[in-house]
């Protein structure tokens, strides 16, 4: 088996490289990755040890984020190496001021897992959600450097679970682990089937991110003057398949006001979007507090404000669920709104809950969307009601943090 998984690595680097001069984000893997060691050489001091967290991509940065935040205000012994497997994390979180040294996690390859520990030295490492690297494992094990995974979350149709060969083996790969903080119950007795119980459900870690977004939001005077007395939807992170159901949506409703932030900003895309509107919509680029206020849809061009404006919604719609799946509800459930999105979100441990208890709705087409969105936009008790309960389904799953730094660093 382990022969297989370093064939499959080694083609895989292949294929990147091959790649690179005809597509950015394979470029930026194999650039990112060529450089990985002679900038940690450069940069790198032991004057204080060292915490590694590794995070895939964007969304499991932010699930990083509060346990490197936590450490850097109650440990600040601590430097922070922060490392990314997908330009999509990296690109975006590169300069990211709470890590000491940033960059992407190399090829997991026995000489680089060698490589990357010796240099690094850490004396603790987080690995968020789904990263699961044999030989990175491997190496911290034999070194007896203290392995845990945060945030995760197993469904029974994972390999671990599986009786074959490849079962079998990415099982064995779990014992490299010190200790599992789970999201939710059934994951504690996923792990127990296969007698693993060093395990904690703690909880995503998520909802503290998000919970200290809501307490810090900033005022956006653009929004708030677009927004005016007007009902306002805040359709977050969304693609093609989105935005084609809310334009027939906001070209039959004139009366309520849109801000669209799509999940890609390239120039291409923000144009495609605005075409569709023709002249309903303003980009955030180029919109004042006067010009947007006779549109009906702010196009959001720029990265970093969708956190910030969910705040003056009336109702979210979350983009991506007729894609892999839909994209962060947290940041749109903590200040308390019926949330709407689309069919792929099972996923999502979270989405589900909230479907669960009627505070979330998943559509399948465009009937859906209009009859759920006029219902939620028009009954103002039952809208009332829903965030009242969003806010306390938030408020009732902080504390992962908390959980997992007691456990790993506040030992008696």
């Amino acid at each position: 088996m382990k022969f297989i998984y370093t064939i499959s690595i080694f083609l895989y680097s292949i294929l990147i490289k091959l790649a690179s001069p005809f597509n950015i984000k394979a470029r930026q893997i194999s650039d990112g990755r060529g450089r990985v060691f002679a900038e940690l050489n450069a940069k790198i001091k032991h004057d204080r040890p060292i915490i590694w967290v590794h995070c895939a991509s964007l969304g499991e940065f932010e699930q990083g984020r509060p346990i490197i935040e936590a450490i850097k205000k109650d440990h600040p012994q601590y430097r922070i190496l922060l490392t990314f497997f997908s330009p999509s994390g990296y690109e975006i979180r590169k300069d990211y001021k709470l890590a000491d040294y940033i960059c992407y996690l190399p090829s997991d390859t026995s000489r680089n897992a060698r490589k990357l520990i010796e240099l690094v030295q850490p004396e603790l490492v987080f690995f968020v959600k789904y990263e699961f690297w044999y030989n990175f494992i491997t190496e911290l094990k034999n070194r007896n450097i203290p392995l845990y995974l945060v945030s995760a979350i197993f469904r029974k149709n994972q390999l671990f679970f599986k009786s074959s060969p490849w079962g079998k083996w990415y099982r064995n790969m779990l014992s490299g682990f010190e200790h599992f903080f789970v999201q939710d119950e059934r994951s504690v007795q996923l792990l127990a089937q296969i007698d693993i119980h060093n395990v904690t459900k703690a909880g995503d870690t998520r909802f503290d991110r998000v919970a200290e977004i809501a307490r810090n939001g900033k005022n956006i005077p653009i929004v708030e003057k677009f927004k005016g007395s007007n009902q306002l939807v805040v359709a977050g992170s969304t693609w093609k398949p989105d935005e084609e159901l809310l334009v027939q949506y906001i070209h039959s409703h004139p009366e309520t006001k849109f801000i669209i932030a799509p999940h890609e900003t390239k120039k291409t895309n923000i144009e495609r979007i605005m075409n569709l509107l023709k002249n309903a919509a303003i980009c955030y680029s180029v919109a004042s507090e006067e010009s947007v206020m006779n549109k009906q849809v702010l196009i959001i061009d720029t990265i970093g404000l969708l956190s910030a404006i969910y705040k003056y919604a009336d109702l979210a719609y979350i983009g991506g669920g007729f894609g892999v799946g839909i994209h962060n509800t947290l940041e749109a459930a903590v200040f308390g709104m019926p949330i709407v999105f689309g069919p792929n979100y099972l996923k999502f441990q979270e989405a589900t809950s909230m479907v669960n208890l009627e505070i979330a709705y998943s559509i399948s087409d465009y009937d859906s969307l209009h009859a759920i969105m006029q219902d939620l936009l028009t009954d103002t008790p039952k809208k009332d009601s829903i965030s009242r309960d969003c806010i306390t389904f938030a408020n009732q799953n902080l504390g992962a943090t908390s959980i997992i730094l007691d456990k790993v660093l506040n030992k008696p």
